[in-house]
């Protein structure tokens, strides 16, 4: 997946500081995930459908937390 310049912060990583700054790419069939503060940790890349998924998943905790 290339991401090259196609990176943005999240409109999940909150106000201020930016110590919760997740940035996202896209592609035409996947979506990437990086923790800005940690890029050698490297990146998550899911297909567009799981990607989804995952964030409809995340919501649901959310909303029980």
């Amino acid at each position: 997946m290339s991401t090259h310049g196609n990176w943005r912060k999240s409109s999940y990583s909150g106000e201020g500081d930016g110590n919760e700054c997740v940035e996202v790419a896209n592609s035409t069939t996947h979506v990437a995930v990086r923790d800005s503060k940690a890029l050698s940790y490297g990146t998550l890349a899911l297909p567009t459908e799981a990607f989804a998924a995952f964030v409809d998943g995340l919501k649901r905790v959310e909303g029980k937390l």
